[in-house]
């Protein structure tokens, strides 16, 4: 319970304004039922002394037997419970009231004191000096008020202390409830806001709905407009750091990429070096079949040529990843590109009797380097005349609307494992190895094309069709009749 207390705010102010307002206003009771009847007492004291002043001077205006009518009227008077005369010499003389019974009476006592003397305690007015008028001898008049006024107002604030209380008690705790929850509701407020700022959680809203003027209101109005910067602070962070990692999960990517690369490059030039040292020693020490060397020179030089043809995709894979946004643009002229490699690869396509049909417009326009344009349409259309069956159809088509220039090249009479199509852009990647390498490849013809496709914005695609395979890709086409060269 203590502990509870300790860690609740709203406990704490109700608790310490109860206990004020308690305090307060036992301390203003307790004031009023000591001060009212002293106060009280005070005027009562007051009043029976000017009476008794005024009595006083008639007194001595009249001579002691003529004073009897004066003692009787001044001794019913209310406020006088007794009577007291002294002579000088301090002996109590009997008062001339004029009446039989009372002949001999030292002091006058009120009926209504010897019925009920309890509530009539006197209080001593005080003594009074005075002569008659017919004498020089000083008389002493002692005279008693009575308490009972006073007996009764206190007995009254007795009475009514339980209800008093009561009340107190019921107004000190529902005044301190409301007081607490006016107080703290917005430092609660406040404190909630602060916790959800200080574990960021973005997800939850960080604004006070209090609606204040005074210093809590604008504590409130600070905090929100804090909150809403180091929201959109920490929306800018969350967003640099999803941006930093996709960064880095790119990063290693690409270093992963780098390495399977250069092992892949490792492999593939060591294999041709090999076949070269081994014919070459054959040939020098005159071992078996290498004693004709004739026919290894020209092996090992057709592996030469294997050999640099790699180094050429090597230095052009290293050329297009240094590129990156500093390409020469032209506007490349894709029909006239076509029909320039078909020319230059007439005999092959003779030699092996390919059925070559065209689908194309009289020119098609776009926007890229015209060197590298024309190595991807090369290695796609050398790709389909290489591993094309003899006497098989080849389709090349270019195809455009107003936005899109697509190209196809499709080779008829094979097909590609499905599983080996998401690999065909891999560096070094061969379906056939050793048929891969009769051909000539070097296992980076397609990987070079998606990476300058990938420079222009386009991606490759190829598929199994009904006939054959076919690789294709789109490109935003130049609305232009003739080419002009643009540079970024």
């Amino acid at each position: 319970m203590r502990k509870n207390i300790k860690s609740s705010l709203f406990a704490k102010v109700f608790l310490i304004t109860a206990a004020m307002l308690l305090f307060i206003s036992l301390l203003v009771f307790g004031l009023l039922a000591w001060m009212m009847p002293q106060t009280y007492s005070n005027q009562l004291n007051a009043a029976l002394d000017a009476r008794t002043q005024a009595f006083i001077r008639e007194l001595e205006r009249v001579s002691y037997t003529e004073s009897a009518e004066l003692f009787r009227q001044f001794a019913q008077n209310p406020q006088v419970t007794s009577i007291e005369l002294y002579h000088g010499n301090g002996e109590l003389l009997p008062l001339p009231l004029e009446q039989p019974e009372n002949t001999g009476t030292a002091a006058y006592i009120s009926q209504e004191q010897e019925e009920d003397p309890v509530e009539n305690i006197p209080i001593l007015s005080g003594n009074y000096y005075f002569s008659f008028a017919d004498s020089q001898e000083r008389y002493l008049l002692t005279v008693y008020g009575s308490a009972e006024a006073i007996a009764k107002l206190q007995q009254s604030f007795l009475r009514v202390m339980p209800f008093l209380l009561s009340a107190v008690l019921t107004a000190a705790f529902a005044l301190s409830w409301i007081f607490s929850a006016i107080i703290t509701k917005p430092v609660l407020e406040l404190s909630r806001i602060s916790e959800k700022m200080s574990a960021l959680q973005l997800e939850l809203e960080w604004n006070v709905d209090e609606q204040r003027t005074d210093e809590l209101g604008t504590l409130g109005k600070s905090l929100n407009i804090l909150s809403r910067n180091l929201s959109s602070a920490l929306a800018g962070l969350q967003a640099a750091n999803r941006k930093l990692e996709n960064d880095i999960a790119q990063e290693k990517e690409l270093e992963k990429m780098r390495t399977d690369f250069f092992s892949a490059v490792s492999h593939e030039l060591k294999t041709p070096v090999t076949i070269i040292k081994g014919q070459i020693e054959g040939m020098l020490l005159g071992i078996g079949v290498y004693k004709d060397r004739e026919k290894y020179l020209a092996r090992a030089l057709e592996t030469a040529g294997t050999l640099e043809t790699m180094v050429q995709e090597l230095l052009t894979v290293s050329r297009l990843s240094c590129a990156g946004t500093s390409l020469k643009m032209d506007v490349v002229d894709c029909v006239q590109t076509v029909h320039s490699y078909l020319d230059e690869t007439e005999d092959l396509i003779a030699r092996k009797n390919l059925q070559i049909q065209l689908d194309m417009p009289p020119e098609a326009f776009l926007c890229g380097n015209k060197l590298l344009m024309e190595k991807v349409f090369s290695n796609l259309i050398g790709n389909a005349v290489k591993y094309a069956p003899q006497g098989a159809p080849v389709w090349i088509s270019i195809w455009k609307n107003q936005k899109l220039l697509v190209f196809s090249v499709e080779n008829g009479g094979t097909h590609i494992p499905e599983e080996s199509l998401p690999k065909l852009f891999d560096a070094f990647y061969r379906i056939e190895q050793s048929r891969s390498r009769r051909t000539g490849g070097s296992g980076l013809g397609l990987y070079i094309v998606q990476k300058i496709l990938s420079l222009h914005g386009s991606v490759c695609t190829a598929c199994n069709t009904p006939s054959g395979v076919k690789f294709f890709f789109s490109f935003p086409q130049k609305s232009q009749t003739a080419p002009t060269e643009i540079t970024n």
